[in-house]
């Protein structure tokens, strides 16, 4: 007769529990950090320049080419040397493989550049707020951020349902949006009035 020995289950310490908690925690930090850099590169990639927006444009080793411009509002931007260059409406990178082409042939053998967004653009809220303006940009807002730096709502505010106009698509018309919608550099936000 054959006898079968089953060793029970060792039951899990504390210190087993700790250590598996941990990972985890780990884990999901470095998963979360990993999804916030790659939604900022990604904004940062798409974000087309325009007016209002100040850059910091760095010619390596060139510092008399390098410095701090504003976008006017026809969307250039006046670089030494080179004079008035269109950046409205080009990514980052697009303006830097832009100015890269202005400086090559004339004044720099192989030149490098870099341009930074040091302040975007303020967006604007209208309609039902207590105080209705331009605001400055801060990365990641939403418009119940916005409504919040323009005073909080007004009685009369319809406070879930928004009207936003992208500035990427200025003839696109009017986009219905809701209090965690994200807002971009140049928006406009309209609250509306509710009907009761």
């Amino acid at each position: 007769m054959q006898i079968l020995v089953v060793e029970s289950a060792r039951p899990v310490g504390l210190g087993a529990m700790a250590t598996w908690l941990r990972r985890l925690f780990i884990g999901l930090v470095f998963a979360l950090a990993a999804a916030s850099a790659s939604a900022q590169q990604e904004q940062s990639g798409d974000y087309t320049l325009g007016s209002g927006d100040r850059l910091r444009v760095t010619v390596f080793g060139q510092e008399d080419m390098s410095g701090e411009f504003s976008v006017t509002g026809a969307g250039d931007i006046s670089l030494p040397f080179v004079g008035k260059v269109k950046a409205g409406g080009l990514t980052v990178t697009q303006l830097e493989t832009k100015i890269v082409n202005l400086l090559q042939p004339d004044y720099l053998k192989n030149p490098r550049v870099s341009v930074e967004v040091l302040n975007y653009r303020p967006f604007d809220i209208i309609g039902e707020v207590r105080r209705p303006g331009s605001y400055p940009y801060r990365n990641g807002m939403t418009i119940l951020n916005a409504v919040a730096m323009a005073g909080g709502f007004t009685y009369r505010a319809k406070e879930e349902e928004f009207l936003i106009q992208r500035a990427t698509n200025p003839t696109g018309g009017k986009e219905r949006a809701g209090p965690n919608t994200v807002v971009l550099p140049g928006d406009l936000i309209e609250v509306q009035e509710r009907f009761f």
